[in-house]
């Protein structure tokens, strides 16, 4: 994004997002009228209150760093807090890329078990488990037997919630193995077998605070949510005593926005580098092939989903996503940020109806 854009975002977000600004409503089509199609947000809106869709809390959509609709629903309001579940993957995915920026971790390619001494001696014991390095992790790809879609697997995270030590869970778990119907890493695209696995992110909460000498809370609050203006967040507590890096931060809808015009800027905010754009490529290139469903390829980055999205034309989007179907979306050839928060847990519909509204109603009323 041009220099003159970054900047002007940056003034217009200090201004609305200072808290004076009316919620529930539309700057004037006037000033959205070169962007975006008031008319179709109306009839966005007007789904929403029909209950046409479930379960959404809001929605806000920004373009060249202006923000162009915010509206809440349920009675949600600029000042409430969203549970998005697993978007906070993403945010841990950014919290490690300054550690690696500061010189806290050398790189994402160091072992993770070197970092847990005092864990040892891990069950299941293996060498290649010291072989294990920060990026398997950031990829959801670490030879660990770690499959929350899995009922079944023994590193499923609803059997780590039962104990207290969530590193020692992931720590003890077995080598993976592959059947003759499962892909193997050499066998997939980016050479490597995507397994979503939330213990592993939560591990790497550990990493930071081993690493950095700091609690989890107080370096992202240092380094990442004071620079951008964001105040209070709600982290969730593990038995251990740590925030639970794994899901359930707690943040308004407009500090995700900011979080995503972030990385629209390549990790610039208010003239300073934030997070090194080289992290930010990383991040939101491709690393993993996860799978393709209803005829939509999904990848996977530094814990960030990367997707196409419309219908006719096809945009390349990246985004932080959570149970219940929130979604915090960059759209880099549109110079589009979405937030939409919704708390339809435990259903595939709470994903499908996001991506429903982003095709069927936010894409096409761009203007391009």
């Amino acid at each position: 994004m041009k220099t003159a854009t970054a900047l002007f975002c940056t003034v217009f977000l200090h201004l609305t997002f200072s808290g004076v600004a009316q919620t529930n409503m539309i700057l004037s089509e006037e000033k959205i009228g070169d962007h975006i199609s008031l008319e179709k947000l109306e009839a966005l809106d007007s789904a929403i209150r029909g209950q046409e869709f479930s379960n959404i809390n809001s929605v806000l959509l920004a373009r060249e760093g202006q923000l162009l609709f915010e509206r809440y629903y349920n009675g949600y309001s600029a000042d409430s807090y969203h549970d998005t579940r697993s978007s906070t993957k993403s945010i841990t995915g950014i919290l490690i890329g300054l550690a690696i920026d500061m010189g806290f971790i050398p790189s994402e390619k160091e072992s993770v078990t070197q970092y847990f001494d005092d864990k040892r001696p891990f069950q299941n014991p293996d060498p290649r488990k010291d072989e294990i390095t920060i990026e398997d992790l950031l990829t959801m790809s670490s030879m660990m037997e770690c499959d929350d879609d899995n009922q079944f697997s023994r590193g499923n995270e609803e059997r780590m919630y039962l104990i207290e030590d969530y590193f020692q869970f992931f720590l003890d778990l077995p080598i993976r193995g592959y059947a003759g119907f499962a892909t193997k890493p050499e066998d997939a695209p980016y050479g490597r077998s995507f397994s979503y696995c939330t213990a592993g992110t939560v591990l790497l909460g550990g990493i930071l605070e081993r690493s950095t000498g700091m609690p989890v809370d107080e370096f992202a609050r240092k380094y990442l949510f004071d620079p951008l203006g964001i105040g209070e967040v709600r982290w969730q507590i593990t038995p251990m005593g740590i925030p639970m890096t794994g899901g359930g931060l707690g943040l308004k809808s407009r500090d995700f926005l900011k979080l995503a015009l972030l990385f629209e800027n390549d990790g610039k905010w208010d003239g300073q580098q934030i997070l090194s754009s080289e992290w930010v490529k990383k991040s939101t290139t491709p690393q993993a092939f996860v799978r393709e469903f209803r005829g939509e390829k999904y990848d996977y980055g530094y814990l960030w989903w990367q997707q196409e999205l419309g219908k006719d034309v096809k945009h390349f989007s990246y985004y932080m996503s959570g149970n219940g179907g929130s979604k915090v979306v960059v759209i880099p050839d549109l110079d589009l940020t979405v937030v939409i928060t919704s708390t339809q847990f435990g259903s595939i519909d709470g994903h499908l109806q996001t991506l429903k509204i982003l095709n069927e109603f936010i894409l096409p009323a761009v203007k391009e």
